[in-house]
């Protein structure tokens, strides 16, 4: 079993997969564990979450002149945008000392072990709000701040293929029209990206990419790398490399580049870090980020509370600034299947000492997620529905993507060359931040506010389920927003080139000795099927040499696929090329599947046939 950890950093469980092989990681210490409240699967790192840094004392910049004391904490002193230089030398008086400022917006981060900081600067002349970013002290690293370390980098003898989640999405439909614009710029505002990974190496933008760790931008080389894992998988999500190995991302032809807003230790995000990040967003060009975390220590950040007050005007300055410099904020909603549109309570904060329980109203938001403009995600299991985990909220989610769920999971990219799963909240938003990366690449003018919107526009409505919980039309509720990204549409097409699309996404159980069958009723298309039908199949199934897989047409011509090959493979995930030049195209398609033997089982997780 997988341990939990806390659910800002919005993934599940993981697995690592290097040269093919697949290794269960336990969580390292040092991360919180899950509340009991949250009722998710949430994310386990690798031990590289704790690598030692590598960088010496007389390479690392002091990020200020006051010196670390024990006590010290981080501020937002906020002003008028273009005032922070008036009543920064009252931080000096009032105990503090200036840490870093972002003066378009008026916040000032301050660091400071006093305890009447706080009040002393409220009562300056043209300070607006002042308020506690942590409950913690600010780490002495920040003053003195490590490299992350360059992991040595395995080569990998995986080839693409293709991926329930890319195919929910259409994703390898979309890219026959285009991968993507290099144009494009796409932040992983993360735990960092392993820019050395063979496969996010061809995509990465290094002269973009920077540490937010602390609140202020360290653009040493290398700064930007992962302190963690989470941070890869999501980068290889967004713009995998389409070169052959491993994976491929949903844009693989923009560019990323990484904004590392985690801590290292802690891996904690805290507004500092956040604001940091979007500001930079901003000046550097980035066309979309992607946010998969929660503003720490607060799950929820409340403004009738002065220090959270604070917290949410400063990052909400940020965001605004962000999106008028161009760029598209996406989010995950979070991973405790909660209900985002009726907060009843936050059991979770703060997470960086010790959480305790409060009563909330809607007025509370999880950050960045709920804030105006952000494009808030929920995550769908393999076969399209609300995964069991992800928080919703009819009037909060906007739309909804595979992040995975139970033994369906994420397939991307890890530090040092590997790959692994994970599911979560998490891996649903960089499925959308790589579909607004593709709209952003053939609508190269279109402003954050277009791409938002085509991004409900191109999504495919999803009915709420028989759940109470999910209110709402067809057309938007509680569980999938406007409904689930279709990459194809985002990218201009209607139906897959060169002819139409159908599919089939309902699981069926495959059992011992049994054959099953899935149907497509194929309609509205002239004449016979081509020389070139596309069969896509995904079969989850734990010795694929058991199986026989069959494509069966509508007058009952059987063309066999797969023959119980693979041996002790796991499951099937490959498009097959068909003539079925002889058969009229419209009519009732099946595919069949036939277990030989037993003690092991399945599901034919989707498949769907292309024109």
């Amino acid at each position: 079993m997988f341990s939990h950890i806390s659910s800002r950093l919005r993934a599940s469980a993981i697995a690592v997969a290097a040269l093919g092989t697949t290794v269960a990681l336990a969580a390292p210490a040092g991360f919180a564990q899950a509340a009991t409240s949250d009722t998710a699967p949430v994310a386990v790192s690798s031990a590289g979450a704790t690598q030692a840094r590598t960088a010496t004392k007389a390479t690392r910049t002091a990020a200020s002149s006051a010196a670390w004391v024990a006590g010290t904490r981080a501020y937002l002193v906020i002003t008028a945008p273009g005032g922070t230089s008036a009543v920064s030398g009252a931080v000096a008086t009032s105990g503090g000392s200036v840490f870093a400022t972002y003066d378009a917006i008026g916040v000032i981060v301050a660091h400071s072990a006093s305890a009447s900081f706080a009040t002393s600067m409220r009562a300056v002349s043209g300070v607006q709000q002042v308020g506690a970013t942590r409950t913690s002290d600010v780490p002495a690293d920040a003053y003195n701040p490590a490299l992350p370390a360059n992991p040595a980098q395995s080569a990998t003898t995986l080839t693409e293929s293709n991926r329930w989640d890319m195919t929910q999405i259409k994703a390898e439909q979309a890219w026959a029209v285009t991968t993507g614009s290099s144009t494009v710029k796409v932040g992983v505002l993360d735990t960092g990206v392993d820019d050395q990974h063979q496969d996010i190496a061809p995509n990465f933008n290094a002269a973009d990419s920077a540490s937010c760790a602390y609140g202020k931008a360290d653009t040493r080389t290398g700064a930007w790398r992962d302190v963690g894992t989470h941070g890869t998988h999501v980068a290889g999500t967004v713009a995998a490399a389409k070169n052959g190995k491993g994976v491929i991302g949903v844009a693989p032809g923009v560019k990323i580049s990484s904004v590392r807003i985690a801590e290292p230790g802690s891996s904690l995000f805290f507004a500092e870090n956040t604001i940091c990040g979007f500001m930079w967003a901003g000046d550097h060009g980035f066309k979309v980020t992607n946010n998969s975390y929660y503003t720490d220590p607060w799950q929820f950040n409340c403004p009738d509370n002065v220090d959270q007050a604070a917290i949410i005007e400063g990052v909400r300055r940020a965001q605004v600034y962000a999106e008028g410099k161009g760029s598209l904020q996406v989010a995950a909603a979070g991973n405790s299947n909660y209900d985002l549109a009726n907060k009843t309570t936050d059991s979770e904060s703060p997470n960086d000492s010790t959480p305790v329980t409060r009563t909330i109203t809607n007025a509370c938001i999880d950050i960045p997620t709920e804030l105006p403009g952000v494009v808030t995600v929920a995550s769908q299991a393999s076969g399209g529905a609300k995964a069991s985990y992800s928080n919703f909220g009819n009037g909060v989610i906007d739309v909804a993507a595979p992040g995975g769920d139970g033994s369906t999971q994420v397939y991307s990219t890890l530090p040092g060359g590997k790959y692994g799963n994970m599911s979560g909240t998490s891996m649903a938003s960089p499925h959308v931040a790589g579909v607004a990366a593709l709209i952003a690449s053939v609508n190269p003018t279109f402003t954050p506010a277009q791409i938002r919107d085509q991004l409900g526009v191109q999504a495919n409505d999803r009915a709420c389920p028989s759940d109470t919980r999910c209110t709402g039309t067809t057309a938007k509720n509680g569980f999938f927003g406007e409904g689930a990204v279709d990459a194809l549409k985002a990218v201009g097409g209607s139906t897959p080139p060169p002819g139409a699309y159908f599919e089939n996404l309902a699981d069926v159980t495959i059992a011992d000795n049994s054959t099953v069958e899935s149907p497509i009723t194929v309609s509205g298309v002239t004449g016979n099927a081509p020389a070139t039908l596309k069969v896509g199949v995904d079969i989850k199934h734990t010795y694929i040499g058991d199986l026989k897989v069959d494509l069966v047409a509508p007058d009952g011509t059987v063309y066999t696929l797969h023959n119980r090959t693979g041996s002790g493979t796991d499951n099937i995930a490959q498009t097959y090329t068909v003539n079925a030049s002889a058969e009229v195209a419209n009519g009732v398609w099946k595919l069949r599947v036939n277990d030989n033997a037993s003690q092991d089982t399945g599901r034919i997780d989707a498949w769907n046939l292309t024109f």
